[in-house]
């Protein structure tokens, strides 16, 4: 099969994902790598990707772990020809699924670094300023940190999402399309009415209607500022608390939001649905990171941690 049908192929599952379930932007974008990814590398070997058999994706599979891939990104590749293969098999497109069986690495989740209360203190106070963008970039770690919310969640967060703001919320459409009602507080709120005041005078002349839309405008294709302005407005913020920018990424105040939750006495399921996760067993990983404060509890609490038995 010549690469224009292929394309053609990929792009149906696409559709489909979009259409049916509603797959975000980045979950579609993430399919289309993957998908041609295992294409090209298919073509070289000598196959197509429609035509591939169970020991040609098991031989991709290998060449994977040979160019020394992390165990997740090989199996969130092999995961993708699955659900390809499959919904080709839904389709009637085909007999039978070739990755069916494929059992990609234990790809174990790799616990985040999270910053402390004091280290999200100072990268706080770095924003602040009387400058425009001083105001913008405090209005937009502080809601990250106060409600938990995703990058891209943040970056493209509409107008209409604040309506219910002066009630303490936010309206979140997230990841499936799936929305929930996100917690703002006060310092959030105080740097996000700074922010409204100045807004204004920061919207851009090139697709002004566009940006307006937008609670961070930007004059791109978008609309709005994208991942890599808010990668770069941490990383000029982290340099100015004295934070290593290496270990701070957009999801740093994401991570943070929910340890200190947890260190707070929250409980798992609240931390779940305030983060829009739909399985809980993303939630846990965040309970890992309770391992010290815990050995520390029992060090002052317990009567005999300090004694030892005899």
């Amino acid at each position: 099969m010549n690469r224009a049908d292929i394309r053609e192929r990929i792009n149906a599952f696409l559709e489909m994902q979009a259409v049916e379930r509603a797959a975000s932007d980045n979950t579609l974008a993430a399919y289309r790598r993957d998908l041609n990814h295992a294409a090209d590398s298919l073509s070289e070997s000598g196959c197509d990707l429609v035509a591939a058999t169970r020991s040609d994706l098991a031989a991709y599979q290998q060449s994977l772990s040979d160019l020394g891939l992390a165990a997740s990104t090989i199996a969130r590749r092999i995961s993708a020809l699955r659900q390809f293969y499959r919904f080709e098999l839904e389709d009637g497109m085909r007999d039978t699924n070739p990755a069916q069986g494929l059992t990609p690495p234990d790809a174990n989740r790799k616990v985040p670094d999270v910053l402390s209360r004091e280290e999200t203190g100072a990268l706080l106070r770095a924003c602040e300023g009387d400058g425009d963008k001083d105001i913008r970039d405090l209005a937009i770690l502080e809601l990250v940190y106060s409600a938990g919310l995703r990058a891209s969640e943040v970056c493209s967060l509409p107008m209409t999402a604040l309506h219910t703001v002066t009630d303490g919320y936010i309206r979140i459409l997230g990841k499936g399309q799936k929305e929930r009602l996100c917690p703002v507080g006060g310092p959030a709120q105080s740097a996000l009415s700074d922010w409204l005041a100045t807004r204004p005078s920061a919207l851009p002349q090139k697709n002004r209607a566009l940006a307006d839309k937008f609670v961070f405008p930007s004059g791109g294709t978008e609309g709005h500022i994208n991942r890599r302005t808010l990668q770069n407005i941490i990383r000029e913020r982290a340099l100015k608390a004295g934070l290593d920018p290496a270990r701070i990424s957009p999801h740093s105040l994401r991570h943070a939001f929910a340890t200190h939750m947890l260190q707070g006495g929250a409980d798992l399921r609240t931390v779940q649905v305030l983060l829009g996760h739909a399985d809980i067993s993303t939630t846990q990983i965040y309970t890992h990171l309770l391992t010290d404060d815990l050995a520390d509890m029992l060090v002052a609490a317990h009567p005999l941690a300090q004694k030892g038995r005899k």
